[in-house]
């Protein structure tokens, strides 16, 4: 089956599916860093900022039988505000798909 990565972060949904046997069709993650990081590990270019690609380009997301979307650490780790439900610009999006 194909599969899409949301929110991809290092690929640990990827890893999971590519050892089922899974193809990766399309990956978005918002931190440059972690894109090269992804694709250094996956050979797969993870697009950008994914509220910028629903609102602008939502074409470019190819069918797909599963859809992973990693859930946002940031509010609730170290790596972010810690603001928890609170955080208006991660928690609430991700509810919203």
């Amino acid at each position: 089956m194909e599969f899409i990565d949301l929110f991809a972060g290092l690929g640990g949904f990827h890893k999971a599916l590519h050892e089922l046997g899974h193809k990766c069709v399309f990956a978005s993650e918002i931190d440059p860093t972690l894109r090269e990081v992804y694709k250094t590990n996956w050979g797969v270019e993870a697009k950008g900022d994914i509220k910028k690609i629903i609102d602008n380009d939502i074409d470019i997301i190819p069918p797909h039988n599963i859809l992973c979307a990693g859930f946002p650490c940031q509010p609730f780790s170290k790596a972010g505000k810690q603001a928890g439900r609170n955080d208006t610009e991660r928690v609430i999006f991700l509810m919203q798909l």
